[in-house]
């Protein structure tokens, strides 16, 4: 009888057991994985799991190629079964993990071929990426993006990504900083392990993530940060410099300093002058006769001229191209954070803008035959100059061009870019009072 009893009260115990035991799976998945690819050119990998909101984020690294981290879906975690999709490579990774919790044994499957890929928890004296902590903060309801801390112990200096790219493009970059300044970065909405919102304009609209960038600021405790911003984060530099210049100490534009970030007056941006366009034909539209509607007539007739004039650069530069399909191939959230561009016009705090000038277009149209790939350059030529006259006219920016650099200039041209924004950074009254 008591025997009985014993067996009942264990089996008891062990249905109690059952959700905690599956909550603490959960958990022991959590944390950084090391391995490498049996291809016939072996592949390091790093898979990165973490847990917000009750919620497993999982980011695949390809440490031999990019320190860039890509997304990757966790479709199963149960009774020690590991399934992930990674859509970046169109692959999926089946294992099986190890009673002790430090080892997951599996097959990697891309199209037909499936391969060995046997990955082990990794500790930090173990990692092949470089020293950072990660966190999520949460910068409005239902969003989180991801932080990431390379440490250091002096003023803040914050690294946005440019579009597709999250922190971790700088995680090679941003570490040259240290320790002398205390250096974030961080994953916009819609990347990475970062939330992802409906892609509408109003949620990836330009002062949104301007604010989301505040947010951080705030949660982290930051004072008087200097934004680093590549690509189209020029804009959300812009948004906070525009608006709050008092919260920062300077902005750094790599690369990024283009009509999302500063419109040129002299030259307009075809996207942005035709936003504008079709929002006064609605005010015309709607207007009856009179004093608001002669005033609507007056702006768009003023505007108008320089629509035309972008559009016809469009047109030229168009007729360079090869002849592709109509659709438009931006992702969803790529095209809405275009679709949330807006005009900024004045800036008042210290800037470094850094510009690749010329663009090579061969780099991306390798088919084109010279002559075209000569118009397509002395258009972007016209173009940057644009910008950097725009930027120029800034009583506090400082302007570098590089010749013939990549987009990615903290890549093409990492010395250039590091010793310029050292020598920028020192000029700073506010961080020297830090």
């Amino acid at each position: 009888m008591e025997g009985c009893l014993l067996l009942w009260r264990k089996l008891v115990l062990s249905l109690m057991l059952l959700p905690s035991l599956t909550v603490l799976h959960g958990q022991d998945i959590v944390g950084q994985w090391q391995g490498t690819v049996q291809t016939a050119a072996p592949l390091r990998v790093v898979l990165k799991i973490l847990k917000n909101n009750d919620q497993l984020r999982a980011s695949i690294i390809w440490v031999d190629q990019s320190p860039e981290y890509y997304p990757v879906t966790i479709l199963s975690d149960q009774n020690g079964e590991v399934k992930l999709s990674i859509s970046i490579d169109y692959a999926s990774f089946d294992g099986k993990m190890s009673s002790d919790g430090n080892q997951i044994t599996g097959t990697w499957t891309k199209g037909v071929e499936s391969v060995k890929l046997d990955l082990h928890r990794a500790t930090p004296e173990e990692s092949w990426l470089p020293k950072s902590t990660i966190r999520m903060i949460t910068v409005a309801p239902n969003v989180s993006l991801e932080v990431v801390d390379w440490g250091g112990n002096g003023p803040p200096l914050v690294f946005l990504a440019g579009l597709g790219n999250t922190a971790h493009i700088f995680d090679t970059f941003a570490p040259k900083f240290l320790p002398e300044y205390h250096v974030f970065g961080i994953t916009g909405r819609g990347y990475g392990i970062s939330s992802s919102p409906a892609p509408d304009p109003v949620n990836y609209r330009a002062d949104q993530l301007g604010d989301d960038v505040l947010r951080v600021i705030d949660s982290l405790g930051l004072k008087k940060p200097v934004l680093v911003g590549h690509s189209i984060a020029g804009e959300e530099l812009s948004s906070i410099g525009s608006r709050y210049p008092k919260r920062i100490a300077g902005l750094i534009y790599l690369d990024a300093g283009y009509p999302y970030a500063l419109y040129p007056a002299d030259r307009g941006d075809t996207r942005l002058d035709a936003k504008e366009v079709q929002m006064q034909l609605g005010e015309y539209l709607s207007a009856s006769p009179g004093a608001d509607r002669k005033r609507i007539i007056a702006d768009l007739l003023s505007q108008l001229p320089l629509l035309q004039k972008g559009l016809e650069i469009d047109q030229k530069h168009d007729e360079q191209m090869p002849d592709r399909p109509s659709e438009r191939f931006d992702a969803p959230i790529a095209e809405a954070i275009r679709d949330g561009e807006r005009k900024y016009t004045d800036l008042e705090v210290p800037i470094l803008a850094i510009f690749d000038d010329p663009h090579n277009p061969v780099n991306y149209f390798p088919q084109l035959p010279q002559d075209k790939l000569a118009v397509l350059i002395a258009l972007g030529q016209a173009k940057t100059a644009a910008q950097v006259k725009a930027f120029e006219n800034l009583k506090s920016a400082k302007v570098v061009v590089l010749p013939n650099a990549d987009h990615y200039v903290f890549f093409s041209n990492k010395q250039d870019v590091e010793r310029a924004m050292k020598d920028f950074l020192n000029t700073l009254v506010e961080l020297k009072n830090q």
